[in-house]
């Protein structure tokens, strides 16, 4: 078994959920993972992210969404301290992008946000921020029903690999 897992499965309730809401600030999703323990092996692990990701309605999704910085910027507001730092990793690319791509970027990110309510989520692990305008520009044309769907999905993904670099720490 992995080691941070087994020390996880170990950990009082409260150091627990603290570890699965920095991989993602839903606190119904956080709080189900914990409710699993002890989960026995990685891939259980990914698998049970999965299934009670499926489980949770907009009001978890627009709570994990708020722990995200706008992509281009370093701090959400509700984000922990490690889910901040994994954020500004994730978002590596964005810091040679050249000015006029990052100003792109947030004008589309204010233009999302009045158009759908909720901060623009995108896995941008490895996407530079060309990249993350093009697909920011491709998801504007979306219905709010559609993007809350992709923003979801976006947020399963980066969970995942939020997971992944948990179990490595």
């Amino acid at each position: 078994m992995n080691s941070v897992l087994e020390a996880w499965n170990k950990a009082t309730e409260a150091e627990a959920l603290e570890a699965m809401i920095a991989c993602c600030g839903a606190r119904r999703w956080a709080s189900g993972m914990v409710a699993l323990r002890p989960i026995q092996s990685v891939l259980e692990l990914s698998e049970a992210a999965d299934r009670i990701w499926a489980s949770m309605e907009e009001a978890d999704w627009m709570e994990a969404f708020a722990c995200h910085p706008r992509i281009g910027e370093r701090k959400a507001t509700h984000a922990s301290a490690k889910s901040a730092s994994w954020s500004q990793q994730e978002q590596s690319q964005t810091s040679s992008a050249a000015e006029q791509v990052m100003n792109k970027i947030a004008a589309g990110n204010a233009l999302y946000e009045k158009q759908f309510g909720f901060t623009y989520i995108v896995c941008a692990t490895g996407k530079s921020a060309e990249e993350m305008l093009s697909i920011l520009d491709r998801r504007l044309s979306s219905s709010r029903a559609a993007e809350l769907k992709e923003a979801a999905e976006q947020q399963r993904q980066i969970a995942q690999i939020r997971l992944g670099k948990w179990l490595i720490a």
